[in-house]
Formats: structure tokens, C-alpha cells, sequence
């Protein structure tokens, strides 16, 4: 059920402070189901939908991998949420240094493509970072650092841990 959701506001800087404990500690899980559609296919003719119900899209297969358009997919739902958990970290580390950001524009590219490794299939993803009137070097060390607290960078750096599991 949707909850009537308050004026956004940015989080607080404080979410920059080190983290110091010896395991993972979880801060929020977003759970998304992917059902498989009219061709019981979820990236085909999926329906995605969130557990809190904000997330209600559906999936379709791109032209370019033989499908009729006319949804979104996977690789734009990874993109926006790259693109999004970068910019919010550089918005943070923007604003702990007291630079001005507002025009700053995150783009995420991501691409599906064949892995020559083993045949299958990978990702690549590309961002471009936009801060309009912020000095060069200013910048590149703010995207520097950014790259280091984004999780999404760090996890298409070095990897995450993923469980799969069997329903019983």
C-alpha cells in the first residue's frame, strides 16, 4: 500500500560519517518481483512491481534484441539506478565541501552486450558526470571521490555479494 510520501529533502551529511563494525549492517532492502507476462518471459513481457508498490512498470525487450519496444528493461532500470545512487552520493560530498552544485547531471549508460570471457553475456557501463561551473580539478576530485562511496560504482569495480537461492 502507498504510503503519502512528505516534501523529499536530501539526506543528512552524516550518512558520509565511517561506518566502524565488523559485519554488514544493513541500512535499507528494495525487493522487487519480476513476474514473466503475456510471453512468460520476464524480459520480454515482464511486469516489475515493488513490494511497496511505488515500482509498477512494465518490461519489454528492446528492438535491438528483437523485441517490439514499447517498455523499459532491465539495462535502463540498472542505468537509473546507477545514475541516481552516483549523483546522490556526489550531492553529498558536494555539500560536507560546500560546493554548489545544482546543474550537476549523472548519465548512465549501460550496455548488454556478449562476454568474450565465456561466451555469455555481461554488462558495461559508462557515466558521464556533468557539473557545470565548478573548476576542472574541483571536480574531477569530487567525482574521484564519489566513485569510492557510490556503491553502485564500487559494485561495478569490484563485484558484490550475490546469494541465489531455490524456493522451497
Amino acid at each position: 500500500m502507498r504510503k503519502p510520501v512528505d516534501k523529499p529533502a536530501p539526506p543528512p551529511v552524516s550518512l558520509l560519517d565511517r561506518y566502524n563494525g565488523a559485519e554488514f549492517a544493513p541500512l535499507y532492502t528494495g525487493t522487487v518481483s519480476v513476474t514473466g507476462g503475456e510471453a512468460a518471459h520476464g524480459r520480454a513481457s515482464g511486469k516489475a512491481r515493488s513490494t511497496d508498490g511505488w515500482l509498477d512498470i512494465s518490461l519489454r525487450l528492446p528492438p535491438e534484441l528483437g523485441g517490439p519496444g514499447g517498455g523499459s528493461n532491465p539495462e535502463q532500470l540498472f542505468a537509473a539506478g546507477f545514475a541516481a545512487c552516483f549523483h546522490g552520493a556526489l550531492s553529498l560530498l558536494a555539500t560536507r565541501e560546500q560546493i554548489a552544485i545544482p546543474d550537476a547531471t549523472v548519465t548512465a549508460a549501460v550496455t548488454f552486450g556478449r562476454d568474450p570471457m565465456d561466451g555469455l553475456f555481461t554488462l558495461v557501463a559508462h557515466v558521464v558526470i556533468s557539473l557545470p561551473g565548478v573548476p576542472r580539478p574541483l571536480a574531477e576530485g569530487l567525482v574521484r571521490n564519489t566513485e569510492r562511496l557510490c556503491p553502485y560504482a564500487k559494485m561495478a569495480r569490484q563485484g558484490i555479494e550475490c546469494i541465489v537461492r531455490l524456493e522451497d
